[in-house]
């Protein structure tokens, strides 16, 4: 089998054979949605992987297999080995590994008996917040997570939080490790562009000082709540990027409306990186008032500005803004203002506050949590089955 090169019919299922190398697999299907957190873990911890990749104590190279989409065989370069998902996937996937490592929590290319150690990484346990979800859906949902648990070797939690709700919820063995590993973040503000392109539609709407939100337009985000603030705030502007396909996005401007500030709010839908870079750069401060997240990857990355971010303190996010954001308690619109207006004015006031976010977000970098993950496959490599 020839590495970087894309395998078809029954030929790319990797044939079982003694190999003095390490062998790891990564799940990587999810790439099939770079829109997505998912995705853009799947994306930029796999090039760090490659990246780093380490001999093993015998001096051998690790050999990776990534498990990715239709057409994306080649993504991560040519030095390691593809596998194309497809439904027979699921079924069946030959080769022996040392390490399988699944990516998320929901993933459904598992390894078989034998082929490997299982290494499982939970983002989150957000269905449980669901109000759409029945009871005995969660319950379904719990059953099977707890399925493959029970054939890990090695759990991964994307945040305290995380871990602390799968021990409450879910059958954690003693001797099973849990360790926690947070998302990386691969935004560079010295690539920020210093002009939008000419196409933009946010160019005609920065002319006054903005308030920037980005993720997808959802009821769990609860971007609702900030429309308040433009009445508070009348020399601001709010910009509400992300996908915008659901009806509560309909919802926003409606509310917009009645409420008078339509002017004054932006909701440009999916926006590309070079404009998400430079709302970043350029707002003066981020809004995020989210109900329900397995990490709140666009905190870490307004951050590294070395913006003031404003937060819900729900669920992960206080894992990642830490002491150095500014908190909402609730949503109540008088109490939300009271916090953006102290927040804002002790940012001005704080120099070092600036400085303390941006190491804070440094933590938060994909070659951190590559090289996390290296530690733990070598580890879990070396060890006898579980």
């Amino acid at each position: 089998m020839q590495k970087g090169v894309e395998i078809t019919g029954d030929s790319s299922i990797l044939p079982k054979h003694e190999n003095p190398m390490p062998a790891l697999f990564i799940d990587a299907e999810r790439l099939r949605d770079l829109n997505s957190g998912l995705g853009q873990v799947c994306l930029h911890l796999g090039r760090e992987l490659v990246r780093q990749q380490p001999a093993s104590h015998d001096g051998n190279p690790w050999k990776l297999t990534f498990l990715v989409p239709k057409g994306q065989t080649g993504v991560f370069g040519n030095t390691v080995e593809y596998v194309e998902a497809w439904w027979l996937r699921k079924l069946w996937i030959l080769g022996q590994f040392d390490v399988w490592h699944c990516l998320h929590q929901d993933s459904s290319y598992l390894p078989s008996a034998g082929q490997g150690k299982l290494m499982l990484t939970i983002y989150d346990l957000n269905f449980l917040e669901r109000v759409d979800y029945s009871e005995a859906k969660k319950s379904r949902k719990l059953a099977t997570l707890q399925r493959k648990i029970n054939r890990a070797s090695l759990l991964t939690a994307g945040s305290g939080f995380t871990s602390r709700v799968v021990r409450e919820h879910l059958n954690i063995p003693a001797s099973l490790p849990f360790p926690v590993v947070h998302t990386g973040f691969a935004v560079d503000p010295a690539k920020t562009p210093d002009e939008l392109p000419a196409e933009s539609p946010i160019r005609h709407f920065t002319e006054s000082p903005f308030l920037f939100f980005v993720g997808v337009i959802h009821p769990k985000k609860n971007v609702h709540t900030l429309l308040p603030l433009l009445e508070a705030f009348p020399d601001y502007r709010l910009v509400l990027a992300g996908p915008d396909g659901h009806p509560y996005a309909r919802h926003i401007r409606e509310q917009a409306q009645k409420l008078g500030v339509a002017d004054r709010l932006l909701m440009p839908g999916a926006i590309d990186e070079p404009t998400k870079l430079w709302l970043y750069a350029h707002c003066e401060a981020f809004l995020f008032p989210s109900l329900s997240e397995g990490f709140g990857l666009p905190v870490a990355e307004a951050m590294t500005f070395g913006k003031p971010v404003f937060i819900s303190n729900l669920t992960s996010l206080p894992d990642v803004g830490g002491k150095e954001a500014y908190y909402f308690e609730n949503f109540e619109p008088e109490s939300m203002a009271k916090v953006l207006h102290d927040g804002l004015h002790d940012f001005g006031q704080n120099a070092l506050r600036q400085e303390r976010m941006i190491k804070r977000a440094a933590g938060f970098s994909w070659p951190l949590v590559a090289g996390e993950y290296w530690k733990l496959y070598c580890e879990l490599a070396g060890k006898a089955d579980r």
